[in-house]
């Protein structure tokens, strides 16, 4: 069984923000695999489906960032989901807009979701997509992530999102490192 979790803010007032990267881009996987999200567990909305005889469920906590680690726990504890087979995906504040990070472990960087997973999964050894928000310096981080997102912001954040279905699928079969290559490539210049 794999869990795949997108983070993000719940309510209207986030939902055009640069926070909600994780929502955005699961729910674009979702809508490919006319899949919805309906069921509740845990202060999370999920939705599940098989793939090749494998349970497969995507996830959005309903806990505030900072606080989705815990939905995340309870889920793993719950449905005994091993860690190597846990997905999150996230808003990334060092990658460029328009650009993701494919990585298999790593430190929370500052991002305070990423930091409530660790804390309550006593490891940072989970894999993650960070999708790039890019940062803005001249205003302050944490008006910046809960910010709308601009018309151009859009346009590159959909870029992104149109790779869902094919990154989501390709997880499903690839090795890990087989996908970091396959998505981390540097752009040939």
């Amino acid at each position: 069984m794999k869990l795949i979790v997108g983070l993000g803010n719940p309510g209207k007032e986030y939902e055009n923000t640069r926070h909600n990267a994780g929502y955005r881009f699961i729910d674009t996987y979702a809508e490919s695999k006319h899949l919805t999200f309906n069921k509740h567990k845990f202060s999370g909305i999920y939705t599940e489906f098989m793939h090749n005889g494998e349970k497969i469920i995507l996830l959005k906590p309903e806990k505030y960032m900072n606080l989705s680690g815990e939905v995340i726990r309870d889920f793993v504890q719950f449905f005994k989901i091993d860690i190597k087979d846990l997905l999150i995906i996230s808003d990334d504040l060092d990658t460029e807009k328009g650009k993701l990070k494919i990585k298999s472990k790593g430190s929370s960087g500052g991002h305070n979701g990423l930091k409530n997973i660790e804390d309550n999964l006593k490891t940072n050894e989970y894999k993650r997509i960070k999708i790039g928000i890019s940062n803005d310096k001249e205003i302050d981080k944490i008006d910046y992530v809960i910010g709308k997102v601009s018309k151009d912001e859009l346009e590159k954040i959909n870029a992104v999102n149109q790779k869902a279905e094919a990154i989501l699928d390709d997880y499903l079969e690839l090795s890990f490192d087989k996908l970091m290559n396959k998505y981390n490539a540097k752009e040939k210049v």
